[in-house]
């Protein structure tokens, strides 16, 4: 196992001990850390696994099972472009595409300056504002490609101010 700091260990050991007296914890242990932490590496995992005697195999199957759960940090703003049928008959493959070329990332990856992640998401039940676009939790309804220039420009100003 990898070594966690000291501050890191306890604080996910007092997460695993919020859970201790439920059935099924697992889901409840991640979650938490994930909004810790912003995601989960395989060195917490093994440490989750350690605390609760939940298989590590079993740990990292839920996390990559589950999009929500990251193995690798995320930006500061992610977004989310919901490929699902309504949206991508919108055009939602076009404005990821867009949002590919200008930030220099494909979905899963995060920019070099750690501001931005992209994920192409399946359906995110936005189906009447198709295409949806999410960043960090506020959605952009009926995203056009000419408008994707500037939603990133929103997010670049706020860290200029």
């Amino acid at each position: 196992m990898a070594r966690l700091q000291s501050d890191a260990v306890k604080q996910i050991t007092e997460i695993v001990n919020r859970y201790k007296d439920e059935g099924t914890p697992l889901m409840m242990i991640l979650s938490d850390i994930q909004k810790e932490y912003g995601y989960i590496p395989l060195e917490v995992q093994e440490l989750v696994s350690s605390l609760t005697g939940i298989p590590t195999s079993e740990i990292y199957g839920v996390v990559t099972f589950y999009s929500f759960f990251s193995l690798t940090p995320k930006g500061k703003y992610v977004i989310g472009v919901c490929l699902g049928t309504a949206c991508y008959v919108k055009g939602s493959q076009l404005v990821l595409d867009k949002f590919e070329e200008l930030l220099h990332i494909k979905p899963g990856e995060t920019s070099e300056d750690g501001l931005f992640t992209l994920d192409a998401l399946r359906c995110v039940g936005a189906c009447a504002i198709a295409p949806a676009v999410s960043i960090n939790g506020k959605v952009y309804p009926m995203v056009q490609v000419s408008q994707v220039e500037g939603i990133i420009n929103e997010f670049k100003n706020k860290e200029a101010q």
